[in-house]
């Protein structure tokens, strides 16, 4: 019998198309299929409280669709290959890379121990349509604005490859102690919020195919228009699958694909591509700017003078009492779902950034903590577009009114209603006017 070897899964949570699974299948050896929650290498980008949750459900499908054969283990990932590899006598791991600095650094540690302990390691493309490095300018730089990055870039490389079949469970390898999924301490310890959380959402592999079957039939006609309005609820909702890797942008984009060309939505299904493609764009920022979720892109947004939080303000932004319905809504949506509309996110955003003028790094700290679909490259790109320092990014002076906003997107206050109907009663926790005035001097003392 050959060796058993080992499939490390990351943010790839998935049978179906994971070109390391399919590699370590055809093997023929025994599989150790094995998870590692690693708090340890992660250090201040350890998961948040609402993507733990998420992950805690998703493990639980994986499990199921490996027969109960997932080998679960918390702690220092590179201990821990080293003595299962040990243990186990593999001589081969295979997984999906992983593009977050710490990941990234951590991986190629674990790469050189293991090698010269005579461990082969196989590692595959399993979560973008392009790597970070296959998309350049000309002169070999990288893209710092979208629309190149992705009309000539994306769309003038070879395309995304066609996924790939999932193959027949293998041969497992069971001698190892594997903790339980409630070992591993996912779940608050005193639930609450996090039962009617997970409650809008169906999770797993399953359920994430569903979900872009429903998005195809139901809501790609119309997409490019009504996906910016809240109520609509035209959105795929395809980003936590996505970032837990329960369905990878490889059969997202593929099926988009045929489903939009048989259907004859252009425009829509070119929109909807192109938000797959931020998503490559946000992974390229964070490759080539490992200290993107930290340091402005922009320097001279080093010396701009963010105002310091004050506790209870920050706490009423967090909790959706501003005083400014679209605002409080959108907030109030993400804490009972941990997930807020895209549109509604920009507001938010913009809220406490130019109206309150706090660092961009307080609302993604919070945004981390509180999303299901918190993914490091994207959440940073998209804080740092709003506040004006990001690559591409809407220039700060570039300031939403949030009454105005709430008015043209929720114009029948649906949306409003259904999240905030109390925030109308609210004294607004600051005058819009007068903090645009304040955030745009600020910008021209930075010039």
């Amino acid at each position: 019998m050959p060796s058993p070897v080992i499939c490390w899964f990351r943010q790839d949570l998935r049978l179906h198309d994971n070109p390391a699974w399919s590699a370590a299948c055809k093997t023929g050896a025994q599989v150790i299929p094995l998870y590692i929650l690693d708090d340890k290498n992660s250090a201040q980008w350890k998961m948040g409280s609402s993507s733990r949750v998420w992950l805690h459900h998703s493990l639980e499908m994986l499990n199921k669709s490996l027969e109960g054969n997932l080998v679960m283990m918390s702690g220092d990932a590179k201990t821990i290959l080293s003595e299962l590899a040990e243990k186990s006598h593999s001589d081969k791991i295979f997984w999906n890379r992983c593009y977050e600095p710490w990941r990234s650094s951590r991986d190629k540690d674990i790469k050189e121990k293991l090698t010269s302990k005579n461990i082969k390691i196989d590692h595959f493309n399993g979560s973008l349509l392009w790597e970070p490095w296959e998309i350049k300018k000309q002169d070999g730089t990288p893209y710092r604005v979208f629309t190149p990055y992705f009309r000539k870039g994306c769309l003038g490389a070879p395309p995304p490859r066609p996924p790939i079949p999932c193959p027949p469970l293998p041969s497992f390898h069971r001698n190892i102690k594997s903790k339980s999924l409630d070992e591993l301490n996912l779940l608050p310890k005193h639930p609450s919020w996090d039962i009617p959380m997970i409650s809008y959402w169906k999770v797993g592999e399953q359920a994430a195919h569903k979900q872009l079957d429903r998005f195809l039939e139901t809501k790609l006609d119309g997409y490019k228009e009504k996906r910016n309005y809240p109520s609509l609820d035209q959105t795929s909702k395809l980003s936590p699958h996505l970032h837990f890797g329960e369905i990878s942008p490889h059969q997202v984009w593929h099926r988009s694909t045929e489903y939009g060309i048989k259907s004859s939505a252009g425009p829509d299904l070119d929109c909807f591509q192109s938000e797959l493609a931020w998503r490559e764009f946000s992974y390229s920022l964070l490759h080539y700017n490992p200290d993107l979720p930290e340091k402005p892109l922009n320097k001279k947004f080093e010396q701009f003078d963010w105002v310091a939080p004050d506790n209870e303000t920050l706490e009423r932004w967090q909790k959706g009492e501003t005083g400014y319905p679209i605002v409080d809504a959108g907030m109030r949506e993400l804490w009972a779902t941990g997930y807020m509309h895209n549109r509604v996110r920009m507001i938010t955003a913009s809220f406490l950034i130019k109206d309150l003028r706090y660092h961009w790094r307080i609302g993604e700290d919070w945004f981390w903590d509180t999303l299901v679909d918190a993914n490091l490259a994207n959440n940073a790109a998209s804080w740092q577009w709003v506040a004006g320092c990001g690559a591409d990014a809407a220039p700060y002076f570039r300031i939403f009114n949030p009454t105005t906003q709430g008015e043209k997107f929720d114009p029948e206050n649906e949306y409003i209603n259904k999240w905030a109907p109390d925030s109308h009663k609210i004294k607004p926790l600051v005058d819009h006017k007068k903090a645009r005035e304040k955030a745009l001097e600020a910008f021209k003392a930075i010039k």
